[in-house]
């Protein structure tokens, strides 16, 4: 294990329920610590977390903290920057100097010392990551992967096959994957986003630059990024490339030419072209570690998916119902796209809660755009998440830029009567809030 953490007996962290935060409450549980936490509000996640037996409390109060995480000496606090800096515990543990540290410094220290593969990119690094922990699992390797969701194959979002290679997801936000030491990078976008804390979308590109400059071995990029390395990409001229591409009944079939050779008939169970090039990128990383390309032709073809990304919740020949977390203007055109190829000429009604008052108003006439390509759509108020309100920034202000007939502000109370209402073919729920907690309901009442 890394130098500064053999030492660490108990492991507390602030934010516990979080994707990022729990998979390493689970790899350190894994490894022997003690673990407890604090999170907002209870969730899947915090269930599963404490039939691990983890102790999760959710009311900001340092008296509920477990006695032994009190020992400064021998306890590591890590806390996500989605924690308010007027939050009690946090402040707390501040005062009283404990070793303190931010979930992407901690994750730097579990890098620093094992064989790291990591993806970035302000859409599909969850997927692609998820896809290449899979394929290093199913090959042989040794792997740990830290993953954004929960993967569909291990209902988990850390893969825990041994300690010889690591996989993570490289976050922008807040550059936190400047702390990271990765041995192969790739990059798969880089458009605007979290312009909270770039401001301008060029300081934004200059972090990917100075992310991609920390790649000892390989640097991979998405064709046409304005930065210099091996290329992955569609029908283009990449190094690693997608040809002759076929759909047969919702599946992906394509050859991957390779600098070195093509590999032939490769399948693929996930939709949509965005998910065909993750494929590529997860598939072009695992052959440039080494893993023998027909263990992971076989593997990619086992590939389940990733929750709430593109994650089929009903699928009969009368209604198909689709949930995603897409919470930008390019991942909901890149899933406007998977719907229309695999379920031509049907309806699709589309309920959306925007994610963030600023991501909101920085993307609003391109948020417009995309959701104007729906038949139907059925509109949250914006979910908060770290932020406050914005004077003017509204769903009801977004609602009035969507160019089409059919659409609607509704309530969560309401949602259900008007998905009924509507009579829809196809239905996809949209973002990355708590609209994810409404899949269950909408599911049960359309399957009475």
């Amino acid at each position: 294990m890394n130098k500064g953490l053999e030492n660490i007996k108990n492991i507390y962290f602030i934010g516990i329920g979080g994707i990022g935060m729990s998979a390493l409450a689970r790899y350190f549980k894994f490894l022997g610590k003690n673990i407890a936490g604090y999170d907002k509000t209870p969730s899947q996640i915090t269930s599963d977390l404490s039939d691990l037996g983890i102790d999760i409390h959710f009311e900001d109060n340092v008296d509920a903290i477990p006695r032994i995480f009190l020992d400064k000496e021998e306890t590591l606090v890590i806390y996500t920057p989605a924690i308010p800096n007027d939050h009690k515990e946090l402040m707390y543990v501040q005062k009283q100097g404990f070793d303190l540290k931010k979930r992407a410094e901690v994750l730097g220290m579990i890098t620093k010392n094992v064989y790291t593969l990591a993806v970035a990119g302000t859409h599909g690094k969850t997927t692609t990551t998820a896809i290449l922990g899979h394929l290093l699992k199913e090959s042989g390797a040794e792997v740990t992967a830290f993953l954004g969701g929960i993967s569909e194959n291990y209902n988990s979002n850390l893969i825990l096959e041994g300690n010889k290679v690591v996989v993570v997801e490289a976050d922008e936000f807040d550059r936190s994957f400047l702390q990271l030491y990765p041995d192969i990078i790739a990059i798969t976008s880089m458009d605007a986003d979290h312009l909270d804390i770039y401001e301008k979308a060029n300081a934004l590109e200059e972090s990917f630059v100075e992310f991609s400059s920390r790649a000892k071995d390989h640097l991979l990029v998405c064709s046409g990024l304005p930065i210099s390395g091996i290329t992955f990409g569609i029908d283009d001229e990449s190094d690693y490339c997608a040809q002759n591409i076929k759909i047969d009944n919702g599946t992906y079939i394509f050859d991957l030419k390779t600098p070195h050779k093509l590999i032939r008939d490769l399948h693929l169970n996930l939709p949509g072209r965005h998910n065909l090039l993750n494929a590529i990128t997860a598939f072009a990383i695992a052959m440039l570690y080494g893993s023998p390309t027909a263990l992971l032709a076989k593997a990619l073809s086992t590939f389940k998916g990733v929750q709430r990304r593109f994650s089929y919740q009903i699928k009969t020949d009368n209604l198909v119902y689709v949930d995603d977390y897409a919470h930008h203007p390019t991942e909901i055109n890149a899933l406007h796209q998977a719907v229309r190829e695999m379920h031509p000429g049907k309806k699709v009604l589309a309920i959306f809660q925007p994610h963030l008052y600023s991501r909101t108003r920085d993307f609003a006439t391109d948020f417009a755009t995309s959701l104007s390509q729906f038949d139907q759509l059925l509109l949250l108020d914006i979910y908060p998440a770290r932020e406050l309100p914005i004077e003017g920034v509204t769903s009801k202000w977004l609602l009035e830029m969507i160019n089409s007939k059919n659409k609607k502000l509704v309530s969560k109370d309401n949602l259900i009567n008007e998905i009924i209402k509507s009579k829809p073919e196809v239905i996809v729920t949209i973002g990355a809030g708590d609209i994810g907690e409404e899949v269950n309901g909408i599911k049960e009442a359309l399957s009475v």
